[in-house]
């Protein structure tokens, strides 16, 4: 169960024209200037290039509302958001399951990042989802429907708060991936409670606050996954935070560090706050749209 948030990464992508020394010109935190895809240091950059056989020049710019390494799909959303733009571009639409499809293939096959796929699909189609993986890699995407009054105050309840730790999502997920076949039972409880987290959600005759709880007995079981999920520093805000009043809540992405969701009664968030000032808190409202393209038609020099 998975939804996003109106948190987003911008990409544009242009063909360069053959005046330069380059042929490939790449700005995000840092700018690269190259004349072959070899030569590319990004790799999601150089492998959505490969896989895409292009041959003409390109330039590429990105910008993101958050940081990498921070637990909330940033690097997913930027395979994505790139497939999407560069299909675009050349005139192709792509449809939602095919983004997804291609940018799991991309960051699994070709980087060979220990990545999941609930962050790439989440990119691709937006929106609050129940995500059903089958064994044959292929993949259900169902639109959690909820009384607009429930869905209000689910996102009343919720808060995101940076730990300030980052970390490097496919370190640690290999360390789940080497512990997995000791931790059947902690993936077991966890799969079963998608379905009873939905089931409190639709039934407006349950207390919301079940559902914090099943987060926090969610971050427990995800602890026992692997020694690199949380630490002392993690756990330390973490009880901070209950003992100012929240209910539960859970490091988002891999673990390790990023970003922590909360769930707190809106009376108490303030006290929250106040207990975890030295985090950086972030509001946020759900959204529903995925990635999309904007096409901009330049009327020309002037």
């Amino acid at each position: 169960m998975a939804t996003t948030i109106d948190k987003y990464c911008y990409i544009s992508c242009r063909y360069l024209p053959p005046f330069f020394e380059h042929k490939h010109r790449i700005v995000y935190s840092h700018i690269e200037n190259v004349r072959e895809i070899a030569d590319i240091q990004h790799p999601a950059v150089k492998a959505v290039f490969g896989w895409a056989d292009v041959e003409e020049g390109m330039e590429i710019h990105h910008d993101g509302d958050l940081p990498a390494r921070s637990g909330l799909g940033s690097s997913s959303s930027f395979t994505v958001g790139l497939v999407h733009a560069l299909s675009a571009l050349r005139g192709r639409y792509i449809s939602k399951e095919e983004l997804a499809t291609s940018a799991i293939h991309i960051e699994q096959n070709v980087i060979q990042e220990n990545v999941g796929s609930q962050d790439q699909i989440s990119a691709a189609f937006g929106g609050f989802n129940r995500i059903e993986f089958r064994r044959n890699n292929t993949f259900d995407v169902s639109p959690v429907i909820l009384p607009a009054n429930r869905h209000a105050e689910l996102q009343s309840h919720l808060m995101l708060c940076f730990t300030g730790f980052s970390r490097i999502a496919s370190e640690v997920a290999k360390s789940k991936i080497d512990n997995i076949k000791y931790r059947t039972h902690e993936l077991s409880l966890m799969k079963e409670m998608v379905d009873e987290g939905l089931n409190i959600l639709q039934d407006q005759r349950v207390s919301i606050d079940a559902f914090g709880k099943l987060l926090d007995e969610s971050w427990k079981h995800k602890r026992n996954l692997s020694d690199r999920v949380s630490t002392p520093e993690i756990d330390s805000i973490y009880d901070q935070a209950l003992n100012a009043g929240a209910i539960g809540g859970k490091i988002l992405g891999a673990g390790g560090g990023g970003f922590l969701l909360l769930f707190v009664k809106p009376e108490l968030q303030a006290r929250v706050r106040d207990r975890l000032k030295n985090l950086i808190h972030v509001p946020f409202q759900f959204e529903n749209s995925g990635s999309r393209v904007v096409l901009y038609q330049p009327n020309g020099l002037n």
